[in-house]
């Protein structure tokens, strides 16, 4: 372990967990990476969001469905003026309306307002007045976010999108469009309320701006969710995080991966950093332990060598476009041996998580079975999310399982899918399948 935190804000250490013996010729070389940030604001130290830290947006959908039923924009009023209630004072923030167009609701003019009693106060004036009508557009809403948001002089950028439904009036290609321009501009939660969005959409857009993707069927639950997200994004303290990746000549990456608090696969959003390094994007960090799996491929090497496989750095740039700062490292070796048990064991938080990646993709691909009518495929792929929930100890994604199938045997993975499943239930399912638990200590 590695820490090069300045002492005035969170440190970072990153620790690396793996067997590092290969058998003679062995290549394939995984390691478990956690990333760790402490000591800053949410954990008492400091205010994290002092002012001119922090700026945020909140996008509201106000398309006409969300009358239908009026419980989806009252909700969103609420949980908006929930969210500007827990701001801390000096961040600054606007609200955007999001139907076929984007509007600014407050506090307009292409400004930002600065949190205070009266800004709070005028936000939930102007929320009030909010009512439903129009289409559905995401990239517009996203754009004109970042127009709001690239105002700030503000270490920390955030978005929180609301949605109840598809984006039925805007091209995929002008919602991808406009991820790609804001990716690396700011991060962004996504939620999505009621049962009548898609899914893959809004974890399309939580996953390109490195936030969070949900669902909250009842609107009665979104200004809770709406409070979680904004204290969340208050404790952020650091941005632009890069998990920086060294490798010698002749090393090959096969994948990067977060792979806690959730499963994300960053391997192809790698910049390059010069000869041999590329930076994989982590977002913004506040009190916080993330975990990521990194997979090289070594040369074939002979009994006793060893050699470095990675070099894993935390690197965030310089404004003013210097040198990035180096916040903590930790290394990956390679050693060849020809004891077997050493060569043959698993570590045990690379087999964890190995088997929480798997999970995420048979949920999706037993309820992608499951749509088309392979209810055999579907049987299958579930079963085994139900043995990998049950066997990794994740009871939260076991209990979203059994509302979509019937339990017979866990150890086994024997189930039977049930003949009616909520879409509320099912949307849950999928929506969180990504989340993972982490390794038993």
């Amino acid at each position: 372990m590695a820490n090069f935190a300045k002492p005035t804000g969170p440190q970072f250490s990153v620790d690396v967990y793996q067997n590092e013996y290969l058998p003679e010729g062995g290549r394939d070389v995984n390691a478990i990476v956690t990333v760790t940030s402490s000591g800053g604001g949410t954990a008492g130290a400091a205010l994290p969001a002092a002012a001119g830290s922090a700026a945020v947006v909140l996008m509201l959908d106000c398309s006409g469905s969300m009358e239908y039923p009026s419980s989806k924009m009252r909700g969103a009023r609420e949980a908006a003026a929930a969210a500007i209630d827990t701001l801390h004072d000096g961040t600054s923030f606007a609200v955007v309306a999001g139907t076929h167009v984007a509007k600014e609701v407050y506090p307009g003019n292409g400004r930002l307002a600065v949190a205070d009693a009266r800004t709070r106060a005028e936000a939930k004036t102007a929320l009030r007045r909010l009512s439903a009508d129009g289409g559905t557009a995401i990239g517009t809403w996203l754009r004109l976010a970042d127009r709001l948001l690239s105002s700030a002089d503000a270490r920390i950028r955030h978005g929180i999108l609301l949605t109840d439904g598809r984006n039925e009036h805007e091209t995929p290609e002008a919602l991808r469009a406009a991820l790609d321009h804001c990716s690396g501009r700011f991060t962004c939660d996504a939620r999505g309320v009621g049962t009548d969005w898609d899914v893959e959409e809004v974890r399309g857009i939580a996953s390109a701006l490195l936030g969070t993707a949900d669902i909250v069927a009842d609107p009665a639950g979104l200004a809770e969710d709406f409070t979680s997200m904004m204290e969340k994004a208050m404790g952020k303290e650091v941005a632009d995080v890069a998990l920086r990746l060294w490798t010698p000549v002749g090393v090959e990456i096969a994948f990067v991966k977060q792979v806690a608090p959730t499963v994300e696969d960053l391997t192809g959003r790698r910049t390059e950093a010069g000869p041999r390094a590329g930076d994989y994007p982590t977002g913004s960090w506040g009190d916080e332990s993330r975990d990521y799996h990194v997979s090289v491929r070594v040369p074939q090497a002979a009994v006793g060598q060893e050699m470095l496989a990675a070099r894993v750095s935390l690197i965030v740039p310089d404004p003013a476009g210097g040198t990035p700062t180096t916040l903590s490292q930790g290394l990956v070796r390679a050693v060849w041996t020809d004891d077997m048990a050493m060569s043959t064991s698993i570590n045990p938080q690379v087999a964890h998580y190995t088997g929480q990646a798997e999970l995420a993709d048979v949920i999706q691909q037993g309820l992608d079975a499951r749509k088309s009518g392979d209810f055999d495929g579907a049987t299958a792929k579930l079963g085994r999310a139900v043995q990998l929930a049950a066997a990794s100890g994740n009871a939260d994604t076991a209990k979203l399982l059994s509302k979509v199938v019937d339990v017979v045997d866990a150890a086994t993975g024997t189930v039977r899918l049930k003949a009616k499943v909520a879409e509320a239930d099912e949307m849950t399912l999928e929506t969180r399948s990504t989340k993972t638990v982490r390794v038993k200590k």
